[in-house]
């Protein structure tokens, strides 16, 4: 007893003030003050006021009372689904937590890109110097890149590198902040006329609720500090208060950070290729104010360069060991979870570029870059909040059979019924804004970019789902046929059907003489023939 004592006494406790700042750099970045500034103008101010307290707030309190019940196993979405839901479905949260991060690899992958184009040529006009082909090999070329020199990368550099990229950016959004103030008191006047209450009251209609995925996808996050919960002195008490640290970060940024926005931009008429480059802009357009010249804004792309460059090579690693170590070894086939001579699981690696690759293929049918790189960050808006849902569907079987856990050192709620409809609340809200950000917000409805985003959309969402399905299926034939799931004239056929479903639907996809109704139809109805008639190939397993 004396001897856990001493254990305790000795033990360094995270304050916490500590564990906020490291969940703030999950939650917030200044790229996400601009996309949804662009999709909202102004109003966005009150819709982040609003989300934080609905939203953010519980959110972030979940993450800490689940993580609390499952610290012996270390926290994490997919231990938390697992534990209350059991393995099949602690699989799938696995798959899709893993999967959803993909769109924003290629995204990541797209910044890189961007950021050298503003160092190099110091201005965004990418499509007046590099073809859609282009942009999407230099893309490839990137993320292909990271898994070649991953290796060469070890923990503590990528650490370094993470805190490095993420502290620069948070001084930069800090700085815009305050220049802007200073700005307004020298002399300087409002982009945005008029600048009156009224611009800061959001439209609500059916705009305003396709865009809520992207607001949920900016402030999501907070479950990667879960497992520290046990780490602090004494929780039930400091939890709380790291997360209102958060909170009130956040509301700073996001609503001090979109007024600035409306100082140098007309959020009544944004430039169209905001979300692309509207960071750079925004510096720009400071630095000539104080008459510094693009100073700033090659100091911010240099910042963003590093800080995307050290997102993707974390999401790359950290996202794909996770994954592939953490779910259960039966729902995988065998060859994902090899490791080469340097311990990286090589062919999940490989998986990862394949998909992302397709998804930059799919993204590469619209007109311009701008329209890629909006599609590609507007699919986050949709993935993200659906896998977000797994963690509210946690809570929720936390709350309705609380006999059954632990009693947590931190408890949001203490009522268990009040606690589980507050659950119940934000699955639905989560829910419904990741299904709105199905229909496109940077495209005008009726127009071929907004068909070909909308039907994008939705066979992307359901391919990364069809992908998690099959994924057990192939590794259950691989056991019950000695390791081999298909003999090479089953691969060839798998092959053959599935470059006709492709050319099909890639077919169908581009009749735009046919409504868009019409075309979804029949796009789903190839999908579900496909898998009809591998279901039917593969009704009975084929023994070795």
């Amino acid at each position: 007893m004396e001897k856990l004592e001493l254990e305790s006494a000795n033990r360094n406790y995270l304050k916490w003030p500590v564990v906020a700042l490291m969940d703030f750099v999950t939650v917030i970045g200044f790229d996400d003050i601009i996309y949804n500034f662009q999709n909202q103008g102004l109003g966005v101010v009150t819709s982040w006021v609003v989300m934080l307290f609905i939203y953010v707030l519980p959110y972030s309190l979940m993450v800490g009372h689940l993580g609390s019940v499952f610290s012996s196993e270390g926290g994490g979405l997919t231990s938390w689904v697992r534990g209350t839901s059991g393995d099949k479905v602690g699989y799938f949260a696995a798959w899709f937590y893993w999967v959803v991060g993909l769109p924003y690899i290629v995204d990541v992958a797209n910044s890189v890109v961007i950021a050298f184009g503003w160092l190099i040529h110091g201005n965004g006009n990418v499509d007046a110097y590099m073809s859609k082909a282009m942009f999407g090999v230099l893309t490839t070329i990137v993320f292909v890149g990271f898994i070649f020199f991953e290796h060469l990368f070890k923990n503590k550099s990528l650490a370094i590198m993470s805190v490095i990229g993420g502290s620069a950016m948070f001084i930069m959004t800090v700085l815009f902040v305050i220049m802007t103030v200073v700005a307004l008191t020298t002399g300087g006047h409002i982009a945005t006329q008029p600048f009156t209450p009224k611009a800061f009251i959001p439209k609500i209609d059916g705009h305003f609720f396709t865009t809520l995925g992207l607001l949920i996808f900016a402030m999501n996050g907070s479950e990667l500090v879960a497992p520290y919960v046990t780490d602090m002195k004494n929780p039930r008490k400091d939890f709380p208060k790291a997360m209102i640290m958060i909170a009130v970060m956040t509301a700073f940024l996001t609503v001090f950070g979109s007024f600035s926005l409306g100082v140098f931009f007309n959020a009544h008429h944004l430039p169209g290729d905001l979300k692309m480059n509207g960071s750079y802009y925004a510096f720009l357009a400071l630095g000539q104010h104080f008459g510094w010249g693009k100073i700033l804004m090659y100091v911010f792309a240099v910042t963003q360069a590093i800080y995307m460059c050290a997102q993707l090579a974390v999401l790359l690693d950290a996202g794909t060991r996770v994954f592939l170590g953490d779910i259960s070894k039966k729902y995988m086939p065998k060859q994902l979870s090899k490791l080469n001579a340097d311990g990286l699981p090589i062919n999940g690696y490989w998986m990862t570029t394949a998909i992302c690759a397709v998804i930059m293929f799919l993204g590469g049918l619209l007109p311009e870059i701008n329209d890629i790189f909006n599609w590609l960050l507007n699919l986050n808006g949709i993935v993200s909040p659906f896998a977000t849902c797994f963690l509210f569907w946690a809570f929720m079987m936390v709350r309705l059979h609380s006999d059954r856990y632990p009693t947590p050192a931190y408890k949001y709620i203490k009522n268990d019924r009040l606690g589980f409809s507050v659950g119940v609340w934000m699955f639905v809200v989560t829910f419904f804004s990741a299904f709105a950000a199905f229909f496109p917000t940077d495209a005008k409805p009726g127009t071929s970019l907004w068909t070909d985003s909308l039907i994008m959309n939705i066979v992307v969402t359901i391919g990364l789902c069809a992908i998690g399905l099959i994924m057990p299926i192939i590794a259950r034939r691989q056991r019950e046929n000695a390791g081999n799931a298909f003999t090479g004239s089953q691969w060839t056929l798998n092959l053959v059907l599935l470059v006709i479903a492709v050319a099909l639907g890639y077919w169908i996809s581009r009749l735009h003489s046919i409504d868009v109704l019409i075309r979804l139809v029949l796009i789903l109805l190839v999908i579900a023939l496909f898998s009809l008639c591998l279901r039917l190939i593969y009704r009975r397993p084929t023994k070795a």
